[in-house]
């Protein structure tokens, strides 16, 4: 090679190794660039990451702590549901007739706020899904007196259904009563909500008796008051689910609860004194709950009228009564002794002196409602009844036994009529006052302390007709049917069929289910008035002779054909025939279009069991029964007669089983016990038996059979003592038992 080629070759290789070293340089520099440009788009989206790590958590974590809580609790109900577990919590539920849809009450509706065993119901309805054209929907809201106690049949909203269908004959009035005892606004906030959603046109409000002694009150004994009205709520809610419903049975039958149904008894130990604190949340409780109420009128398309709520004020003396809290003994002994020299004063018709004395009482403490209802009585018999009028109203503000509604509440109840279009107000107290005798309303309009009479329900749907006629709308009022008066009391009498016979059952029952019960026991004037209500009774009592009962037979016939669907009619007519004039046959008829007319109801079913029960047809009777307790689980007269058909046709098992049922049902029940009891003694198992009438003997300590039947057992087993002390306990309540005095002696003497 020539040295000018070597020199070229080598110049070539230098530029090649030149060329290397740059490219290498070159790459090397990208690769630090890129090295660079990664780790900074590295380090960017790192922090991006951390940035939006930030809100993405947070969202992950309020899913974790919500979403998936709720999605797991949304699983739980609807697998509880296709289980078939738990029950409808709605007021109104829907059912299927003949392939047409109506709507219709739901047994186990006030489940959710009492022990399902003591639970009151409502009275049966049924009416249809869709509202025809020519149909005006009312829907009648409240508690017992609302009801109609003690006979629904009579009403005010039946009765107000009456006048309707009278002055507007070219009308369907559908005036729906859902209502129940013990009930408060906190649960008819619940059932109005469901009435709004099946197109009414009115809600009619009588409200305001139970609200410190029902659910959530300051004086109940059941669900125990909040302050917070949003937790009560929500807590109503929860039990509404199957979930909830299942947490409740769970803490229920861990936690117990009232296991007996004692009337207004069971509140004995719950008195409020007017000053109490409790008493502010309640009434504001009573505020909200009723705005609401009327808000989902108004939101369901329908106007409302709200009453003010009267009571019995002259006839009916306070429940219950304290001193004022500081009250000395040294006061409280000056006031006992002025006080019995009243009381001596008023026995002996002195009234002006008593009443002298009783105000000086009252000087001391005018805190005890007792005192306040013996001044205004005084008045009254001095002809002082502006001043009775308040002393009466004075006494019922103090009754620490809060069973009536107070000024408080009647001017809660107006305010909130006063708040809005849509709104209407019957001042029911006001209506009272200015039908009855110096303006006090007493027994002329009430049973006893709350319920009306046909007279107060006649004046009641009266004031509320009047109300009605104004909400309803053009195309109604122009078929008025003339200026025709309202019906008087004495046809609507006749159209729901008011006879004698109901008269005397009605006052036995207020008589027998109320006024010797406590707490009306403990009431001033018990004695008297007891004596004025027995002989009412004996003379009705006495007047249903044979022919009278026939010719009430021929009233409600007469009643019927003028209300040919009216299944109350039906269903009273069907006890007239069963009970006194013992035609079965006929009453089964009757019976049999209450089942066709409600359905969905046990109401029809035990009664057709009862029916075929007595006339020997065993198996229908089960078939029956079994159809009632299928609807109501807690029916406790099927359970008792279940068990009695069972009983009789030598089905023993099944026999135990139902009656004890009702015992678990109805733990006070006699008949369960006894029976129970009877069953085992007659198989020779006196050890089960005797613990049958044990257990009887904790909810029934005063029974005389239980005691007795007790003694006989022990006295079988030798066991002396026993059957001793058990034969003194019942002699001790029956000192006039010539059995027991005999077995008591017999075996005091050695014998056996």
């Amino acid at each position: 090679m020539s040295a000018r080629r070597r020199k070229r070759a080598g110049s070539k290789a230098r530029g090649n190794v030149r060329r290397d070293k740059g490219k290498k340089r070159s790459q090397a520099e990208k690769k630090r660039v890129s090295k660079g440009e990664k780790a900074g788009r590295k380090a960017a989206g790192k922090a991006k990451a951390k940035s939006v790590a930030g809100w993405r958590l947070w969202v992950f974590r309020g899913a974790a702590v919500f979403v998936v809580p709720a999605l797991f609790l949304l699983l739980v109900e609807v697998g509880l549901r296709v289980a078939g577990y738990g029950y409808p919590s709605d007021a109104i539920i829907k059912a299927k007739v003949e392939g047409k849809s109506y709507c219709c009450d739901n047994v186990k509706f006030n489940w959710r706020f009492f022990p399902r065993n003591i639970s009151r119901g409502f009275t049966p309805f049924i009416f249809p899904a869709k509202k025809g054209d020519a149909t005006y929907r009312i829907f009648v809201l409240g508690a017992s007196a609302a009801r109609g106690t003690p006979d629904d049949a009579f009403s005010f909203g039946r009765i107000l259904e009456v006048m309707l269908a009278e002055a507007y004959p070219g009308v369907k009035f559908e005036v729906i009563t859902v209502a129940a005892a013990a009930i408060n606004s906190h649960v008819v906030l619940q059932m109005a909500k469901d009435c709004a959603r099946c197109n009414p046109d009115l809600f009619v409000v009588y409200l305001g008796n139970n609200e410190v002694t029902g659910p959530y009150g300051a004086g109940t004994v059941f669900a125990p008051l909040s302050g917070n009205l949003s937790l009560i709520r929500a807590g109503i809610a929860l039990k509404g689910t199957r979930l909830g419903q299942l947490l409740g049975s769970a803490l229920g039958s861990r936690m117990g609860g009232q296991g007996v149904w004692r009337g207004l008894g069971m509140f004995l130990d719950k008195q409020i004194r007017a000053e109490d604190a409790g008493l502010r949340t309640v009434y504001s409780h009573f505020q909200d709950n009723l705005k609401d109420i009327v808000g989902a009128g108004l939101r369901g398309g329908a106007e409302v009228i709200l009453c003010t709520v009267a009571s019995n004020l002259k006839d009916n003396p306070p429940f219950g009564s304290l001193h004022r809290r500081d009250l000395s003994e040294g006061e409280k002994g000056k006031w006992d002794e002025l006080y019995e020299q009243g009381v001596a004063r008023e026995a002996a018709e002195e009234y002006g002196e008593a009443a002298e004395l009783y105000l000086a009482v009252g000087r001391i403490d005018d805190s005890y409602a007792d005192l306040a209802f013996r001044i205004g009585r005084c008045y009254w018999a001095v002809g002082e009844y502006d001043r009775s009028r308040a002393s009466y109203v004075k006494a019922r503000e103090l009754d620490t036994l809060r069973f009536r509604a107070d000024d408080r509440i009647n001017g809660i109840i107006r305010e909130v009529a006063s708040g809005g279009d849509g709104v209407g107000l019957v001042d029911t107290v006001e209506a009272f006052a200015q039908n009855s005798l110096e303006g006090t309303a007493g027994e002329e309009l009430f049973y006893e302390h709350v319920h009306f009479n046909f007279k107060g329900g006649y004046l009641l749907a009266k004031s509320v007709f009047s109300e009605v006629e104004r909400a309803l709308p053009e195309r109604i009022r122009a078929v008025r049917k003339g200026e025709r008066a309202l019906p008087p009391e004495a046809e609507c009498v006749e159209r729901l069929a008011f006879t004698d016979w109901d008269r005397y059952r009605a006052a036995e029952e207020v008589l027998t289910g109320f006024i010797k019960k406590p707490p009306f026991t403990n009431q001033l004037y018990h004695k008297s008035r007891v004596e004025r209500l027995e002989r009412n009774i004996g003379v009705l009592k006495a007047g249903l002779t044979a022919e009278s009962l026939e010719k009430t037979a021929g009233q409600y016939r007469q009643a019927i054909e003028r209300r040919k669907d009216d299944w109350v009619l039906r269903y009273k007519y069907g006890k007239l025939l069963a009970e006194d004039l013992k035609n079965y046959s006929a009453a089964g008829e009757e019976y049999r279009i209450v089942q066709r007319s409600l359905p969905h109801s046990w109401v029809g079913y035990n009664a057709l069991g009862s029916v075929l029960h007595v006339q020997g047809d065993l198996d229908g009777a089960i078939m029956q029964y079994k159809k009632a307790i299928a609807i109501k689980p807690t029916c406790n007269p099927a359970h008792y007669r279940l068990a009695w058909a069972y009983r009789t046709k030598g089905d023993i098992d099944k026999a135990i089983e139902h009656f004890t049922e009702l015992a678990r049902l109805q733990p006070d029940s006699l008949p369960a016990y006894e029976n129970v009891a009877a069953i085992y003694r007659e198989e020779g198992k006196l050890d089960e038996a005797i613990e049958i009438l044990r257990k009887g003997l904790v909810f029934n300590p005063e029974s005389i059979a239980l005691h007795a039947n007790l003694g006989s057992l022990l006295k079988r087993q030798g066991k002396r003592d026993g059957a001793i002390k058990e034969f003194r306990t019942a002699l001790e309540l029956d000192p006039n038992s010539a059995p027991i005095r005999g077995a008591l002696e017999s075996l005091l003497k050695g014998g056996q």
